[in-house]
């Protein structure tokens, strides 16, 4: 018999469903010559300083470093019941091998390997390595299972990232804490997160807002060009009374035709900054929506680092973006393009590739309202994402007037669009938020009449004088 060991029960119940495991035990699943159950995250953890000595429960900085020379794992005491039903299935005598099941990345690979090391256990173990919880998806990751010694520098890795986490915590926390008075965290992440903030805040407040100077000329045909900075408002308002004086005349036009492509698909770190920008959700509320989705077999693997789909993929692109217009409120009548070469790479795919909607997406949008709102909001966002990347490029023409008056230059930019490609999707997108979100709307840059050629004259411009202020560096999103 071969026991299967998931991360969590939804995907343990989702894994039992495919294989055949249908009879429902006290914490795991069996049936069909095979066992399913989970690890409800981490079950075994990196042990406190006071399991080395019992003495280094009292802070002292005398004590630190605390350097262990062997490390000491422990049991999770709120999750002992459910290491203990693992450790007693993988000791079964009914079960010859296991599976690792658990989420196919470098945290995954830790959880399981450190309870099976807790339990030692010394079966013989091959890795399911999944992406998406669709059922085909786990048939295909059933036949391509290798031995858990592939995966060994993963786990190295995370091991690595774990004690690095661990020693940096436990010994900087109580180093800073002993010096300054109050609890400090200090953490690996965390802390130069908190300086970066900081920095930032700092330059905020340091920032001394200064004046400067231009003068825009009214050219009386709907457009308006713009000199140069000045520092001084006297020099400023000199050239302004000298052009309300004279002529201005077209010295030379610029024509650039310029392309926008469309952007990469999603990776998380994208998905939550687009998510906060978009609707507020924290890094946190993004990540929760996104696990639901993938347990609701709607959304690939979140936690990926990948914007790119690998090429055995690509058959399936067509039919998932029809099926994604379908359930999508603002796309039906989209037709969008479909350029899969656009996000196909197999050299910049590595655990995972990028975040996609499923092949189950359901083709209607009723299935989809039945989701909560930031899950909808995320699957929405997710899909129009996937539209435009494999789409067409926005294309425009892109128009620069240099226009001299009273001896100075100004100049006046335009743009006349020629192909709206992925843009027309994220537009619709945007304006299905409604009242909730501002409408980006195009360019603001207006379009140049034809006839405003070279040696075009305005004979009687409109000059004044404008201010603006520097403006200090944005708060990190």
């Amino acid at each position: 018999m071969e026991l299967y060991i998931a991360e969590k029960p939804s995907v343990g119940r989702t894994i039992a469903s495919v294989i055949g495991a249908n009879e429902r035990r006290d914490g795991y699943w069996e049936g069909n010559g095979r066992m399913v159950s989970w690890c409800i995250g981490h079950l075994v953890a990196l042990a406190m300083p006071e399991a080395y000595r019992s003495d280094y429960q009292r802070w002292r900085y005398s004590d630190l470093p605390i350097l262990p020379e062997k490390w000491q794992y422990s049991v999770v005491a709120e999750t002992k019941k459910q290491f203990e039903l693992l450790r007693r299935l993988m000791h079964d005598s009914r079960v010859t091998s296991l599976v690792c099941a658990t989420d196919a990345g470098r945290e995954g690979e830790l959880i399981f390997r450190l309870v099976y090391a807790m339990a030692d256990c010394r079966k013989e173990v091959r890795r399911l390595w999944i992406s998406s919880t669709e059922e085909s998806a786990i048939r295909q990751a059933i036949c391509h299972m290798k031995p858990m010694h592939d995966h060994d520098n993963l786990y190295r890795a995370a091991l690595c990232r774990s004690q690095a986490d661990w020693l940096i915590g436990m010994n900087a926390t109580r180093l800073y804490s002993l010096l300054y008075g109050p609890t400090l965290h200090v953490g690996r992440v965390m802390t130069p997160t908190l300086a970066m903030l900081s920095a930032r805040e700092a330059a905020i407040s340091d920032f001394k807002p200064e004046s400067f100077y231009t003068v825009k000329l009214d050219t009386g045909r709907g457009v308006v060009a713009q000199s140069e900075r000045y520092a001084d408002l006297n020099d400023a308002r000199r050239l302004a009374d000298s052009c309300n004086h004279n002529p201005a005349v077209v010295t030379r036009v610029e024509h650039k035709q310029r392309s926008e492509n469309a952007p990469a698909l999603y990776d998380l770190t994208a998905l939550q900054r687009d998510a906060n920008k978009l609707f507020g959700y924290t890094a946190q509320q993004t990540m929760e929506y996104a696990q639901g989705l993938y347990e609701k077999k709607l959304l690939t693997y979140p936690r990926s680092d990948s914007r790119h789909l690998t090429h055995d993929m690509e058959p399936s692109l067509r039919e998932l973006a029809a099926r994604v217009c379908g359930a999508l409120p603002f796309a039906d009548s989209l037709e969008p393009a479909v350029h899969p070469e656009q996000v196909i790479d197999d050299s910049k795919v590595t655990d995972h590739h990028a975040l996609i909607p499923t092949v189950t997406m359901p083709g209607q949008t009723s299935a989809i309202d039945a989701l909560t709102t930031g899950e909808r909001d995320l699957l929405h966002l997710v899909c129009t994402r996937m539209l435009c990347a494999l789409d067409d490029p926005f294309l425009y023409d892109e128009t620069i007037l240099h226009i001299e008056c009273a001896g100075h230059n100004f100049t006046l930019k335009g743009r006349k669009v020629l192909q709206m490609g992925w843009k027309r999707i994220w537009y619709a997108f945007r304006g299905s938020l409604g009242g909730r979100l501002a409408d980006e709307g195009a360019s603001s840059e207006p379009s140049i009449p034809e006839e405003m050629t070279e040696g075009f004259e305005f004979p009687f411009p409109q000059a004044a004088v404008a201010e603006g202020k520097t403006t200090p560096p944005g708060h990190h999103t």
